[in-house]
């Protein structure tokens, strides 16, 4: 696979979006934009019309919850993967229900984190 697309990566901590961002890198040569919360997010996705958006859930100033609705409701058909350190079910099901794509945990080990994103870009983008 070799995904070329642009990614926003939506955390508040830089740690989580630079190895994020390493992960992307063994799928391809991704653009990379970066953002630290919800409010970020939306100027961003608004300026650069991402192919893909990976939001964490707790943000200060908006969190990815309000930032998903609002992408979602704004860009139909927008890829949102949420990331975050505790996935309750309710949290999963709302974030599904607006829209996100998919759901990872931060702490998932890198492998199966590569695979997740791998498999969630194989599955909307056309490849080769």
């Amino acid at each position: 696979m070799e995904f070329n697309g642009t990614v926003l990566i939506v955390d508040d901590e830089p740690h989580i979006r630079k190895y994020i961002g390493l992960i992307l890198r063994k799928l391809g040569t991704p653009t990379i934009l970066e953002a630290a919360n919800g409010e970020e997010a939306l100027a961003a996705f608004a300026q650069h019309q991402p192919d893909l958006v990976l939001m964490d859930v707790n943000m200060p100033i908006m969190d990815g919850i309000q930032a998903l609705e609002r992408i979602s409701a704004e860009h139909p058909g927008a890829l949102v993967v949420m990331l975050t350190s505790l996935a309750t079910r309710n949290v999963v099901e709302r974030c599904l229900e607006l829209g996100a794509v998919n759901f990872v945990r931060k702490d998932t080990p890198k492998e199966a984190m590569t695979k997740v994103l791998s498999d969630t870009i194989s599955e909307h983008f056309a490849t080769g």
